[in-house]
């Protein structure tokens, strides 16, 4: 890989960033209605005594400046993104869109890297030993159940298991991440609790995802078994669960590599339904929020965060790329 490609691919990120942001502003603004109108008139119908006419609206937008035209506000939005400013958020001023992420932050990614983390892990393990010719048959079987979730939507494994778990069996908790009444006990119990509060999200998105994997590193590891190297190592005496590891996983991960960066996109929109659901205060519970209050700039900074990790996960994947396999050379004849 040259200095030249991977340059190249810098500018590559940095452009698909500003085109999402950019259209993601366009279509956020002009959409009818705007977050002040919104928001007075909620405070209005929940009964709450608030004389607004047009003229305080008018003020209001004057003050987060949404008066100035559209070109304006957006030319306003780079320079502030510049800065590394995401502005204040309309509905709950004076609090910065930045604290809002931050907070939101650590649990979507605990949450979404975990699982998929461990789906991808335990998914490309399955998916191999499934080609594998010394698998038992009864673990095949077993192992290709697994693929079933594949074609199941992501938030129909999450109500399923949120049906059987959380309220029927009443063995985990139905949503958010920490027990609102406190959980005595010290450090160990928060932590349990949070484990506990985690699983059910954690778990839709891993069997969502697993059998998908599978698929993917089964084909890759059917194509891998008839292979010189294959047969020289079995040649030479080499224990079976080397010569699985060493010459069929390693040669049939690459695939399941590019794909994780290329699906990541997919799992964080998932990962969205799924904090909706059990009420997890992720980004995609804010984001949810944000969106029903037309609350811009909040809806910019998350997607912008999401945009960030995705075409990220992208770039860092294309640049390691060459040091998982050797024989990748970028920018060479």
């Amino acid at each position: 890989m040259t200095l030249d490609y991977a340059l190249r691919r810098i500018g590559f990120f940095f452009l698909v960033v500003w085109i999402t942001i950019t259209v993601m502003f366009f279509l956020v603004h002009i959409a009818p209605g705007d977050p002040i109108t919104d928001q007075i008139t909620r405070m209005q119908a929940s009964g709450q005594s608030l004389s607004a006419g047009p003229e305080l609206i008018e003020e209001y937008k004057r003050q987060f400046g949404l008066d100035d035209p559209l070109y304006e506000q957006y030319f306003d939005y780079l320079v502030q993104l510049g800065q590394g400013n995401l502005g204040y958020s309309v509905t709950s001023f004076p609090t910065k869109v930045a604290t809002l992420i931050g907070d939101a932050l650590p649990w979507t990614l605990g949450l979404l890297f975990t699982a998929m983390l461990i789906s991808w892990v335990v998914g490309s393990l399955l998916g191999g030993l499934l080609a594998w010719r010394s698998t038992p048959a009864l673990a095949r079987g077993l192992m290709s159940s697994m693929m079933l979730f594949a074609a199941i939507p992501y938030y129909l494994v999450a109500l399923f298991l949120l049906w059987v778990f959380a309220y029927k069996l009443q063995w985990l908790p139905t949503g958010a991440a920490r027990d609102p009444l406190g959980t005595p006990g010290g450090a160990l119990a928060q932590v349990v609790d949070t484990v506990e509060h985690g699983l059910l999200p954690a778990l839709s998105i891993v069997l969502a995802f697993v059998g998908f994997w599978m698929l993917g590193m089964r084909s890759m590891m059917v194509s891998v078994l008839g292979s010189d190297y294959l047969q020289l190592a079995e040649a030479k005496g080499l224990p079976e669960r080397r010569i699985f590891l060493r010459y069929g996983m390693r040669n049939a991960i690459l695939p399941q590599v590019t794909s994780l960066g290329i699906y990541m996109g997919y799992m964080v929109a998932g990962s969205i339904l799924v904090e909706v659901l059990f009420a997890y205060p992720g980004l995609g519970k804010v984001l949810v929020a944000a969106v029903d209050s037309r609350d811009y700039p909040v809806i910019e900074g998350v997607v912008l965060m999401m945009v960030v990790a995705t075409a990220g996960a992208l770039l860092i994947i294309d640049l390691v790329l060459p040091l998982i396999d050797p024989r990748i050379r970028y920018g060479r004849d």
